[in-house]
Order: structure tokens, then sequence, then C-alpha cells
């Protein structure tokens, strides 16, 4: 079945990308104007970032956000038949800071953001490091769709790292200089066990593990920006945050992670991922202290 499957979507990818442009425009408004896909929390997120915005300008980001959104999943269709020469032509990078650092044998964390299109991330990293890439991922209950996005996401020479088998994994990965991809901006779904800090002044759980990771692992920690250039051309530029990890605390680094991730969002907040439940648990005092920056 799987195999009926992926000859169905690599026939559909050999379309042109107008043609998904076009079916991310039905898909649009379907989500916003027939189902109104997770509309109160989009609206909710907004509203905490940019408190000061008039309901037209909360309208008219929302809307935006919706189309950004929809384009990521058509134009991921799109991927599955790019050759690399096409794809890189649709999403530079620089990644200079991060060749130098494992050519001098750093391995390096990766901190990304949710930020559009990220399902082109995993495409232009592999051939730009001297050393493998790694991503970890959450299995999907379908199993078709868990090998097609598998097969997507590691096509250009990445390595899949199942969440669930992370830990475990950790030393292997990094045996020799390697590049390691996470997402931190998601909620934790155990919030009495994340690290509580100030985002958008208000307090967020965020997940340990990567910053304890990084700490043990002493690797550098470099910070993700994927910016659109125009509607299907993208560019990825690698940020250092810092070169030796186990100089901080895991409260520091994911401190040096959030104010990036803020700066990232007011620079462009159409950009980001608006239909996570960021906020959905409200600190406690069981759950410590809300680390501000000291």
């Amino acid at each position: 079945m799987y195999r009926v499957v992926f000859l169905l979507f690599q026939g559909i990818s050999l379309l042109p990308m107008s043609f998904f442009h076009a079916l991310s425009e039905v898909a649009v408004f379907i989500l916003a104007r027939v189902i109104r896909y997770r509309r109160d929390v989009i609206e909710q997120n907004i509203r905490t970032v940019f408190p000061n915005h008039s309901s037209q300008q909360v309208n008219q980001l929302i809307k935006q956000f919706y189309r950004n959104f929809a384009d990521t999943f058509t134009e991921s269709i799109k991927l599955l038949s790019l050759s690399k020469a096409q794809i890189e032509k649709r999403c530079t990078i620089n990644f200079s800071v991060v060749r130098q650092l494992m050519q001098e044998g750093k391995s390096v964390q990766l901190m990304a953001a949710h930020q559009f299109n990220w399902e082109y991330v995993n495409q232009v990293i592999p051939g730009q490091i001297p050393g493998p890439y790694y991503f970890v991922y959450r299995t999907i209950q379908s199993r078709i769709f868990n090998q097609l996005f598998l097969f997507l996401r590691s096509r250009q020479g990445g390595k899949p790292v199942a969440a669930e088998a992370f830990a475990a994994a950790r030393d292997q990965i990094f045996s020799q200089p390697a590049a390691l991809i996470l997402g931190a901006d998601q909620n934790p779904s155990h919030p009495d066990r994340a690290l509580w800090i100030e985002f958008f002044g208000k307090p967020t759980p965020f997940h340990p593990g990567p910053a304890k990771g990084a700490i043990a692992k002493n690797t550098a920690m470099v910070m993700l920006n994927l910016t659109r250039k125009k509607r299907g051309y993208y560019h990825l530029e690698a940020t250092l945050l810092t070169r030796d990890c186990a100089h901080y605390t895991s409260e520091q680094l994911t401190w040096l992670y959030k104010k990036e991730t803020e700066r990232l969002i007011l620079e462009d907040p159409a950009n980001y991922l608006w239909s996570h439940r960021r906020w959905r648990h409200q600190w406690q005092p069981a759950y410590g202290p809300v680390y501000k920056g000291e």
C-alpha cells in the first residue's frame, strides 16, 4: 500500500509549482473560512505577542499565516521530485559558521523555531556540512505517511532519529563531529518537568532536554533562521549562540534560544507557526521560579 501511495504522490509532484500554490489557495479557503482551523488558538497567540495590534492587523496576520501554513504542505509534495539543484535554487543557505565548527572538531546543536517552510531545512543542510546530519522526528500514527515523510526528510542524506529512541542514540550521534537539529518551541506535555522562562513577558514552559544534552556533550549551539524571499523561495541562515555549551546552565542556554526565537518572530510574524498551543499550561508555584535571564 505504501508503494501505491508513494507513486501517487510522486506522480502528482511532477506538476508545476504553480499548481501547488493554486492548490494552497483552495486549502486556505477551507482552513480559514470553512473549518476555521484552530482560529481561536491562532488569534489568542498573536494577541499575546502583539497586545497593541488592532483587529485589522491581527486579521491580516492570520490571513498571511494560513497562506504560509498551506504553502508548507503543498510545496512539500513538490519536494518529492525536485532535484538537488532545484532545491538549492529555491532555498539558499549560509552555513559557514557550522562548517567551520565541525572542521575544528566540534559537534553542533542546531536550534530551530517553527518557521515556514521547515521541510526545506532537511533538504539543504546535509550537502553543506563536513559530517553527518541528524534530525529527530515524532512517529506519525499512519504507517504509510510516516514512511512517506521519512523518505522526504532523509532523501538528501539526513539521518532520522525517532524521538523515543533519541536518549539512547545521543552518544552514537556525537561519537564524531556531527550536526543535530532540534525544535524547542513546542509546548511540553509535562509542565512540572519543564524550564519555566519568560517568553514575550509571559511564564512559558520549555523543554529542558536540548540544553541539558548540549551541556553534557559540550556542543556548540547555533540558531537557524528560515526566511521567505518570495512565494516558494527561502533562505536559511545560521547564527552562532555559543561555541561551548558546557560553560552555561540549562536555563542560560534556553534563555539564549528563546531570545533569538522572540527576535525572529517579531521580524517576520507571518512566517511562524501560530497554531501551536504554546501557552496551554499556566505556571504554578510548585513548578519552581520563572527564569528571567538573571
